[in-house]
């Protein structure tokens, strides 16, 4: 197994490989994951390789960027050509909005600027008080504390924010209300279970019956998970599973989800391709709307338009079809020249696939 080359512990691997056949049942099952780091992981480490041909691992909806929809790019691009200095994340500059990405945007003169963290932009604001600066507040629940302590704290007058974070449990339970897309277990984010703890997947083995493991990031995390949720599967039980007890406490990050429900209310939002899902975004309260970009600079897209023609990320964001499996995928669409939010991200399922060489 050549592929065990790049484990800490290639014995151990072998073992639990050897274990997973063992448990697989004679007919298909899928498992879900809902993470670009943990597709990274499957596809750098050829984990799919290790497993029975009919055990499958498909991916979820897990890249921050990829789910962005169209109409809330629109809302950076508007912001950056009306003359706001928009600070963003390297990875969101070529996500296609309906006309423009934030990179086309400032080639036609807006002032987009990268930076690693919203920190950045306070320190931006601060040192360019003449200037307006929105930061463009994208990510899960992991990035959502940290735009929460900025907007607590009191940031510079010349600061607003452009909030499009987004939460993980409503879009599983998305994944659950697809007719056609059978799925037999989950393997839940690793990054985004740090903070929210496992209280919020409780739902899933009590309503839905259905499995699910928090899992790590290393390929023997990956490979635990998935021989976890085939154990509950023969035991004919469901059950809410720990796999990344190293990190994730039942009860998560306390401080981090205090300050999100300081600073943020729950709302429905969008998701690229998917639609409104209730329950899903976070939107500033009340009290904080003199740092709501939209408010302040009087931006708001209701529609946008996600998909290009052709593109079919909506159904690699929810597991209906491989990457390899699109019409577009390294022919019009490549990492080089992305039609699709599912390859421009270093997070996203096709990006994955095109850079570790996956044929179409």
């Amino acid at each position: 197994m050549k592929e065990l080359a790049g484990f800490r512990d290639p014995e151990l691997a072998k073992q639990v490989a050897k274990h997973i056949r063992k448990l697989a049942p004679d007919y298909l099952t899928k498992f879900c994951h809902v993470c670009g780091t943990h597709e990274w992981t499957m596809t750098h480490f050829g984990l799919r390789s290790l497993l029975p041909k009919n055990v499958e691992v498909i991916a979820g909806p897990g890249c921050p960027v990829c789910v962005l929809p169209a109409a809330e790019i629109d809302e950076a691009v508007e912001l950056a050509l009306k003359g706001v200095t928009v600070a963003t994340f390297g990875d969101v500059l070529r996500v296609p909005g309906s006309d423009l990405s934030l990179a086309e945007a400032r080639a036609k003169g807006g002032d987009v600027r990268v930076v690693y963290g919203v920190g950045d932009a306070v320190k931006m604001a601060k040192e360019e008080p003449s200037r307006e600066f929105a930061f463009f507040a994208i990510g899960f629940e992991t990035t959502a504390p940290l735009t929460a302590n900025e907007v607590l704290k009191g940031p510079p007058k010349n600061l607003s924010f452009l909030v499009s974070h987004r939460l993980i449990p409503p879009a599983m339970e998305l994944l659950l209300g697809v007719g056609d897309l059978h799925i037999d277990g989950f393997i839940a984010p690793g990054h985004v279970s740090t903070i929210i703890g496992l209280k919020p997947y409780e739902v899933f083995p009590s309503a839905y019956r259905m499995p699910v493991v928090v899992a790590g990031f290393e390929p023997l995390d990956v490979l635990f998970a998935v021989d976890l949720l085939l154990r509950q599967l023969g035991d004919s039980v469901a059950r809410l599973e720990n796999e990344y007890g190293r990190v994730v406490r039942w009860e998560g990050n306390v401080k981090a989800l205090k300050l999100i429900s300081q600073v943020f209310d729950v709302v429905d939002g969008g998701w690229r391709g998917l639609g409104r899902l209730p329950s899903s975004a976070l939107t500033l309260k009340d009290e904080f709307r003199e740092w709501d970009a939209r408010e302040r600079h009087s931006v708001r897209v209701e529609v946008g338009r996600d998909l290009l023609p052709g593109c079919q990320c909506h159904l690699v964001m929810i597991g209906k079809i491989k990457p390899s499996e699109c019409p577009l995928f390294m022919g019009a669409c490549t990492p080089e020249s992305p039609r699709g939010a599912c390859m421009v991200s270093v997070e996203g399922t096709c990006r994955i696939w095109a850079k570790h060489g996956v044929k179409r």
